[in-house]
């Protein structure tokens, strides 16, 4: 091989793969934030009321991964308007150099997911359902679309939190026992948490271009070395909350099996410290982040289910 060759192979091994593109385009893992939230409001009406309708879960499931899709497609739609993505070479739009198709692609992921909603709603005699999630779909599209795009302002976490703690939770809890209860809206704050979690860690790594889009995301606003302490204190507040809640009661002493869940969020923590200011190795850190969220969203569910027995 020669010393021309000896160069240019390392440039060519990093460049990744089509199929890793669209994987990472394609962000499988990412739609566990669309599970938990149905699999733990579906746990907690059956630990309180023992009911339990497997149709509307399965229903629930797969809408609430349709609107997930949509929520994806569209970020990234709208994200190339804005030339936030430009470097992002796993852009569903990049991909396809067809911001259109991707476009009418989310419309159709969110018409199908909503066809799934009102099935649930016409089952239940009872539109709450629907009224729900229509607000979450709305808070989603804030976060990204026009004229809005609290996202770039900050507030994505925010929006993050609401969408998917209390209100997709009040949601599936509803679709089971058709009624909400003061100890779900509770619980459901850890559920916003380790989601709102998996967000602020998408940030680490893309500082850069957020600054020259304009986007005040919140490592922007703190900085990553502060951005760091934040998830550290996050994360221990989840957990807090965790034990808190078992000693008032408004979760199962079961639940603290949660703590199970520690190993990837100490993994998380401690990659986020030590690489938080590079991002080629800190990108991964939201993947992370969604096995810490996947993991300790499960224990909980398991725990709920187990309190009824």
């Amino acid at each position: 091989m020669s010393v021309a060759e000896e160069k240019i192979k390392p440039i060519v091994e990093e460049i990744p793969s089509k199929s890793k593109l669209w994987y990472a385009a394609i962000k499988p893992p990412m739609y566990t934030v669309a599970v938990i939230p149905i699999c733990f409001g579906t746990a907690l009406a059956y630990g309180e009321t023992g009911i339990f309708n497997p149709l509307i879960f399965v229903t629930f499931l797969f809408s609430a991964i349709l609107i997930i899709a949509w929520l994806n497609l569209s970020n990234d739609f709208f994200d190339s308007y804005t030339g936030i993505d430009v470097n992002k070479a796993h852009s569903v739009v990049n991909l396809t150099g067809n911001a259109s198709l991707i476009f009418w692609i989310s419309n159709i992921c969110l018409a199908l997911g909503l066809m799934g909603i009102i099935m649930i709603n016409l089952w239940l005699g009872d539109w709450t359902v629907m009224g729900l999630i229509f607000a979450c779909c709305f808070l989603g599209y804030t976060y990204q679309g026009p004229p809005f795009r609290f996202g770039y302002l900050g507030l994505g976490e925010i929006i993050c939190f609401i969408t998917f703690g209390p209100m997709a939770i009040a949601s599936a809890y509803y679709s089971q026992a058709q009624n909400f209860s003061v100890s779900s809206l509770w619980a459901s704050v850890l559920i916003g948490i380790s989601t709102s979690i998996i967000l602020f860690c998408s940030h680490f790594h893309q500082v850069e271009d957020d600054i020259k889009a304009g986007k005040k995301s919140p490592i922007v606003r703190l900085g990553t070395a502060n951005g760091a302490k934040v998830l550290t204190t996050s994360t221990l507040v989840f957990y807090g909350l965790c034990i808190l809640f078992t000693f008032l009661h408004l979760l199962p002493y079961s639940s603290l099996i949660v703590f199970l869940s520690l190993p990837p969020a100490i993994k998380m923590i401690n990659h986020v410290h030590e690489n938080h200011d590079r991002p080629s190795l800190v990108q991964n850190s939201k993947f992370i982040a969604v096995k810490y969220h996947f993991f300790s969203g499960l224990l909980l569910s398991v725990s709920l289910i187990l309190n009824n027995r």
